[in-house]
């Protein structure tokens, strides 16, 4: 199941092409990535990094950038759940303008670490539970 967040286009993202600069999509994607665990887990990013001390750094990407993302748009982010492995994440990513044209796609490896020590770790079974709720499964019934 895909849970979908909406954030306007800022002018900070803006460059000389009146278009926003490709790095700030990949901080916009951060910004639903860190909103998106309210809604799959029912628990802030900040409780996981401060309360649990976990991260989910990235460790491989994708992107097709697909249309120009202007100021003043309304990006809806469409996320789901590609793949759970024991410490890892496969995250999908769609951003749609406000004309439902999709504009960037992104898939996203994460890798749950302690924040300690950097050392990747099991994705806790309460996490793990949201997660698998949205994952995203094919019409043949696989991931």
């Amino acid at each position: 199941m895909a849970v979908e967040l909406q954030r306007p286009v800022e002018f900070s993202m803006i460059d000389m092409a009146n278009i926003a600069y490709y790095p700030r999509l990949f901080d916009l994607a951060h910004r639903f990535f860190e909103a998106s665990w309210v809604e799959i887990c029912g628990i802030t990013y900040p409780e996981i990094v401060q309360g649990m001390g976990l991260g989910f750094p990235v460790v491989n990407t994708e992107a097709a950038f697909l249309g120009p993302v202007r100021y003043g748009d309304t990006i809806t982010a469409k996320i789901v759940i590609k793949h759970i492995g024991t410490s890892s994440l496969t995250w999908g990513y769609e951003f749609h303008n406000q004309h439902q044209e999709m504009v960037w796609r992104s898939t996203q490896v994460t890798v749950c670490v302690s924040m300690d020590s950097m050392a990747s770790t099991p994705i806790p079974n309460d996490l793990r539970a949201g997660l698998e709720q949205h994952l995203e499964v094919t019409e043949d019934g696989s991931e």
